[in-house]
């Protein structure tokens, strides 16, 4: 039996004691699924203090590249995610959705990235604003990525789109992120971080 594993703290974690995960059409067993003995409260440290740092480290255009290449690499090989789709009840138009719907979600923001954001680590939101009389003191508003950690929760439905939709902005963002796929197509979700 299949066991499906998380990917945390930089490595690939399986879990002990899981559950069964069924075949959603032919309702056979394919896949356990565990968080045990995973330490939440380290990954969270970890993506605050190693994830998030390095994604800020990069330029809005770095992580907009990467979003692109990303994109590219999953629509290079689908067969084994469109494959797997089936036993999550999906059809192939429901998966063609969910896959390369997903990757197209990365390019898009890729795109926005890369056109309408600088190659920089902050935005300034508008012209410098006087706040003195005499000119002598100015204010201006940037935007920059935040250090904490974003948590994502996403359906069954759409295991690998439905993730990517949140991934894409907040790694373009430049904040870390913890995802949690839904537990019924985890196995998917895995296939397609894999």
């Amino acid at each position: 039996m299949r066991a499906v594993e998380s990917y945390i703290e930089g490595r690939w974690h399986h879990g002990a004691d899981g559950i069964m995960v069924n075949h959603a059409v032919t309702g056979e067993s394919i896949a356990t699924i565990s968080s045990a003995g995973i330490d939440f409260a380290a990954a969270v440290e970890y993506a605050r203090t190693v994830g998030g740092p390095q994604l800020r480290e990069l330029t809005f255009h770095d992580r907009a590249g990467i979003l692109r290449a990303l994109g590219k690499h999953i629509l290079a090989d689908t067969a084994a995610l469109y494959d797997l789709s089936t036993a999550t009840g999906a059809t192939r138009s429901d998966s063609w959705i969910d896959i390369e719907g997903g990757a197209g979600v990365l390019m898009a923001y890729s795109g926005i990235g890369r056109r309408e954001m600088p190659n920089a680590k902050v935005i300034i939101d508008g012209e410098p604003v006087s706040l003195s009389r005499d000119g002598s003191f100015l204010g201006a508003h940037i935007i920059s990525p935040r250090p904490g950690v974003a948590v994502h929760i996403n359906a069954f439905n759409f295991p690998c789109w439905g993730m990517l939709e949140k991934l894409a902005p907040t790694f373009l963002a430049g904040m870390a992120m913890i995802v949690k796929p839904a537990s019924q197509t985890s196995y998917l979700t895995e296939l397609m971080v894999r």
